[in-house]
């Protein structure tokens, strides 16, 4: 994967805040092993005391902030913490789905090797769904994380029965051109691949107060691989 120049992600700049559109495939945080680029990295050889105050899973795109000192970094986190930080996502999930608002209120409990599962024990959890579009196999979900538990849309997503789109390891099927295109011609001792290589979630907004109190509210444009995705399939009803 290209490395991106951090500066073209900026969605939002300002003393003490930068917000931006996180690409799929990079890590918010150095990784256990390896020696990966990650956003913060990135990030702090664009301004030297950078912190992120939230993290997005490596696959997933989208408005992401980060702070540009220490006091900036503690106002935001305590955001998060106090679930004052509006976060909105879209997730292309499997099935045909009508939400209206609907509330996943299940627990979730991280388990071995950077899985989690739904658990009465788990620590609470809470996810508000809404349809924005329907196509003929798929749904065009916005989820609304009200905690910030590890995975928890897609755990609640598959809950719901609607897994996102190439999510294989919470139930969700990876997707093929050729399910939706009849006469989808792949060329001789080629085998065809997933329509988009990640499970289908997106940052979408984020809704946060500066220091002084403003509100701010940022808004991630989709990726090119989540665009196209969505197009196919308003394309093909």
């Amino acid at each position: 994967m290209k490395q991106p120049d951090f500066q073209d992600l900026i969605l939002f700049e300002d003393d003490d805040f930068v917000v931006i559109n996180k690409p799929p495939f990079l890590a918010t945080l150095d990784e256990r092993i390896g020696n990966a680029p990650n956003i913060l990295r990135l990030a702090r050889e664009y301004h030297p005391d950078m912190q992120a105050c939230h993290r997005l899973d490596k696959e997933t795109s989208g408005a992401l902030a980060l702070a540009k000192n220490p006091e900036a970094y503690r106002h935001l986190s305590m955001q998060f913490e106090n679930r004052q930080v509006q976060k909105l996502y879209h997730a292309v999930t499997w099935g045909v789905h009508q939400f209206d608002n609907k509330l996943v209120d299940r627990s979730i409990e991280t388990t071995t090797k950077g899985k989690a599962r739904l658990a009465y024990k788990g620590k609470p959890a809470e996810t508000y769904f809404t349809t924005l579009e329907t196509f003929a196999r798929h749904t065009l979900v916005q989820c609304v994380p009200i905690t910030g538990r590890m995975h928890q849309i897609r755990l609640h997503l598959m809950y719901l029965q609607a897994p996102i789109v190439n999510d294989t390891l919470y139930g969700g099927e990876e997707f093929y051109l050729s399910s939706l295109k009849k006469r989808f011609n792949i060329k001789e001792g080629e085998a065809e691949q997933p329509f988009i290589k990640r499970f289908a979630l997106h940052a979408a907004k984020l809704i946060f107060a500066r220091l002084n109190g403003e509100e701010v509210t940022v808004e991630a444009p989709y990726p090119k691989d989540f665009r196209v995705l969505v197009e196919v399939l308003q394309q093909n009803r």
